[in-house]
């Protein structure tokens, strides 16, 4: 429950509270005024029906002329109310969006989340869930408020004319909310919850093949992306044909619990109007009234599909909630009943690299990588890293990043430290925008951008009439490209990602195969500009042309083992 109150509550809450309250205030009034306009309306179609069967014509004009009077004054309150909840649930989203975004990008915990395989589809959870609970559980309100004023109204309607109708509408509606609430609620949230995660799995599996779509088709692997896909489609179908077998149980249920209802108020109150007891103008007013009650009443039942659809939505933005704040490392864990949780190794700020006693182990602790590795890389030296593959070279990059922190020891490093992937990312934007990330707000001249490309030989992407490699200098900013990494070449993204280096202040830059897509010419020409400026550097390579570059050689044998030697003075 706390969990619960944790994602439905903080907005109303927050710093936006009193716009919040305000339009839901707003929204209460106009909900008010339009249930007593409906409650007269229903009242006064009665009336009208009750004149035609005496024929008193001029009590039958004056309850028309005062039906259209409501109908005129009651239709702007009933569209304003609508608009009036979706403004706030518009507001409402956006709030719950930026948090979770927030939430979600804060530090490295997307990376931490999915590194320990914590949690699934934070992308859909942001952006459907959000929706739908932002959407869905003011709709839910404005029903429930809705019909409970209506509730209200005409119980007293219903009341006067039929006691006994009423009674049996308090059974009817509370015999029919068990069943529907015990009988297809509990299961129908757990299947909502399975369909929007394997949707999710499916259109992910979707967006990988259209990222990687060159190197499947150099494989011509497109027969086994298929299967993949297929298999993928085929979980999504065997939980929606589950899904669709219990909504049919629940639209028989629903159909002839709402069915029978157009005969109840009749059957009881036949005899009355057989007797002239009753006008029939009352048994109109009676049916109408006896519906809108029961629709008040059993809204378990006649609404459980979308109250279902919310339950998990709030289900999973709960989880998402309790991943952001939780540790991963410890989530991860208690997964694994089998495993006691990792370890951690610790960091500290310096001068220079100093690695003490560090025993490195995958993220879920299974596999030992390193073992008490020590050493000690001073400022402005550079060190090469090597070994077979698998033995954990880049996972040591990613520890000295911190991003992996499973194990034990301590690593002491720069605060001013950038790391080099072997394959750059390039967000979407302009070119200026590309070399200044992360940084937002960096300015870049053109005479520095036109200097800089053209050191690094890329002087003709200035030419290329894409939006991407537009200044953002001149002019008004074109539309970012997505589809940068596509039109680029590896090598070209791996001098981009220097010349991001060369504009920032960097004491320390950490190189995983950073030069592995360039010639032998410009990756000496580029490790030479590095050792010029006096920057610490840390590098994984394969090459041997890149011992000539570096002071140390760090190898990584097999079983933890490793070996450093100095390489020159």
């Amino acid at each position: 429950m706390s969990s619960l109150r944790s994602v439905l509550l903080p907005y109303w809450f927050s710093k936006e509270k009193w716009g919040a309250w305000g339009l839901l205030l707003l929204l209460i009034g106009l909900l008010v005024i339009q249930t007593i306009l409906k409650v007269v309306f229903i009242v006064y179609g009665g009336e009208l029906t009750s004149a035609l069967a005496a024929q008193d014509a001029e009590r039958f004009w004056q309850s028309v002329g005062i039906f259209l009077g409501i109908l005129v004054v009651g239709i702007p309150f009933a569209s304003f109310s609508g608009y009036v909840r979706e403004k706030l649930g518009l507001f409402w989203r956006t709030w719950l969006t930026h948090r979770y975004l927030d939430q979600y990008l804060s530090g490295i915990r997307f990376y931490q989340l999915r590194l320990y395989n914590v949690l699934d589809n934070p992308d859909q959870r942001i952006e459907e869930d959000v929706r739908v609970l932002s959407q869905e559980s003011l709709r839910f309100f404005a029903i429930f408020l809705e019909s409970g004023l209506q509730l209200i109204g005409f119980a007293g309607v219903l009341w006067t004319i039929s006691k006994p109708l009423m009674a049996v509408l308090l059974v009817y509606s509370a015999v029919g909310s068990m069943i529907a609430l015990f009988g297809f609620g509990r299961p129908l949230i757990g299947i909502n919850a399975e369909q929007l995660k394997r949707e999710a799995d499916f259109r992910f599996d979707l967006v990988r093949i259209r990222e990687n779509t060159e190197a499947i088709a150099l494989y011509r692997g497109e027969a086994r992306e298929l299967s993949q896909s297929w298999q993928q489609f085929r979980q999504v179908l065997e939980n929606f044909t589950r899904l669709i077998r219990w909504q049919l149980g629940l639209n028989l249920f629903q159909n002839h619990y709402r069915y029978a209802t157009f005969v109840i108020p009749g059957i009881i109150l036949a005899s009355r109007v057989l007797t002239g007891n009753l006008e029939i103008g009352d048994v109109t007013q009676a049916g109408v009234a006896f519906n809108l009650m029961l629709q008040a009443l059993a809204l378990v039942v006649l609404q459980l599909q979308q109250l279902t659809n919310l339950g998990a939505s709030v289900q999973r933005l709960t989880q998402l909630e309790q991943a952001c704040r939780e540790n991963p490392r410890r989530m991860g864990a208690a997964q694994q009943s089998s495993r006691e949780e990792p370890t951690k190794i610790q960091f500290r700020s310096g001068e220079s690299l100093e690695i003490s006693n560090l025993t490195l182990t995958t993220p879920d602790a299974g596999k030992m990588l390193i073992q008490d590795l020590s050493l000690t890389l001073p400022a402005g030296k550079s060190l090469l890293i090597v070994g077979p593959s698998g033995v954990g070279k880049s996972s040591l990059l990613r520890a000295i990043a911190g991003l992996w922190q499973t194990g034990s020891g301590m690593i002491t490093r720069p605060d001013s430290a950038a790391f080099l992937p072997q394959r750059p990312y390039l967000p979407p934007g302009t070119l200026c925008q590309q070399l200044s990330y992360p940084d937002l707000e960096r300015p870049i001249g053109d005479a520095q951008l036109n200097q800089l490309i053209d050191g690094l030989g890329l002087g003709h992407l200035l030419n290329i009439s894409t939006p991407i490699m537009a200044s953002v200098q001149t002019g008004p900013a074109p539309e970012p490209d997505p589809r940068i990494s596509s039109k680029l070449s590896l090598g070209e993204k791996q001098r981009l990602a220097f010349a991001r280096v060369y504009l920032k202040s960097v004491s320390c830059l950490i190189l995983d195969e950073a030069t592995s897509a360039l010639d032998l010419d410009n990756e000496a020409k580029l490790y030479r500009s590095l050792k010029q400026s006096g920057i610490t550097i840390i590098s994984v390579g394969h090459r041997p042309s890149l011992r000539q570059y570096h002071d140390y050689q760090l190898t990584l044998l097999t079983n933890g083992r490793w070996e450093h030697v100095q390489l020159r003075q």
